[in-house]
């Protein structure tokens, strides 16, 4: 059993063994984003729920070695009272189911790389097909700078139904001080964390991701959905009992969208908040930023440090 937890340890992207004393096995939670006005003559606003799930398995090859699973899923709705033309999806459901499997090696005490394939279902679950799957890959070389600092630098690529998506990766492990500390893989995510005692934590929580998702539904069938948002919150969380954790979340989401593509509307490539040759024309309008709110269980194993 301990040589199952040292593997999770070592090999979850977004977390050092060295300086983190538990690992998340098993996040379930739900998100609300309060009603906000449309960038248009609309007269309702639009209301904003979702959900996540996410599952960690990793494998023990060898002292060396771990062969890495995570599974994904996550749900967003969007909705409003608005009678809109046939040719725009409304209400939205949208659905994404990542699988993130690979390999992660340590050369050294102080140095590993990760290689992970992480393919992806993108959908609104309507007249389902190929059309609907993505693939992606992920890269990151690890270096330990000193005791307390780790970090990693990288690339993520995913082909999005727009076209190519590249994004550079920092991968940061940070123990500022005994109780201050920052982790995250950004730009997409990460947190700077203050323990305030053994079984409560606080700080601020960042998560910025495009995602795409395919319409099936016969009307649009074959447009698909392009999803932006950067979430900055504050973030409490408190050891309920044992392994169970339970974390509120509330704050802003920035630059947040639901924008609706013809299928033959593409990209060159993207960089983060870059798009190179990007012509495309939106089909619907959005809505504006606001507040969000989310809760969240979590299933966590304290580990051995190293």
């Amino acid at each position: 059993m301990k040589y199952f937890f040292f593997g999770i340890a070592i090999c979850l992207t977004s977390f050092s063994l060295r300086s983190q004393e538990r690992i998340d096995i098993l996040t379930l939670s739900g998100r609300y984003g309060f009603p906000q006005a449309y960038d248009s003559v609309y007269k309702s606003k639009a209301r904003e729920y979702g959900a996540m799930a996410a599952l960690v398995a990793p494998v023990r090859i060898n002292e060396k070695s771990i062969w890495y699973n995570s599974l994904n899923y996550f749900y967003f709705h969007v909705g409003n009272n608005e009678d809109v033309a046939s040719e725009l999806a409304n209400p939205l459901d949208l659905h994404g189911i990542i699988l993130r499997t690979g390999w992660y090696k340590k050369f050294s005490k102080d140095r590993a790389f990760q290689l992970f394939l992480a393919p992806r279902f993108m959908s609104d679950f309507k007249n389902i097909d190929s059309d609907h799957f993505q693939m992606g890959a992920l890269f990151i070389y690890e270096k330990k700078f000193r005791q307390g600092l780790k970090m990693g630098f990288g690339l993520m690529y995913n082909q999005e139904f727009f076209g190519p998506n590249l994004v550079p990766l920092v991968n940061l492990d940070w123990q500022i001080s005994e109780r201050w500390s920052v982790v995250g893989l950004f730009p997409i995510y990460g947190k700077l964390k203050y323990k305030v005692n053994e079984r409560f934590t606080t700080g601020l929580s960042h998560f910025g991701l495009v995602t795409t998702y395919r319409l099936g539904d016969p009307d649009y069938q074959g447009d698909y959905m392009e999803r932006k948002s950067i979430d900055e919150t504050l973030f409490a969380r408190y050891q309920l009992k044992g392994n169970l954790y339970l974390e509120g979340r509330f704050g802003y989401a920035l630059g947040r969208s639901y924008a609706q593509y013809e299928s033959d509307q593409k990209v060159d490539f993207t960089l983060p908040l870059i798009g190179f040759g990007d012509n495309r024309i939106q089909k619907n309008v959005s809505f504006h930023d606001g507040m969000i709110a989310s809760i969240r269980f979590v299933y966590s194993v304290p580990i051995e440090k190293k």
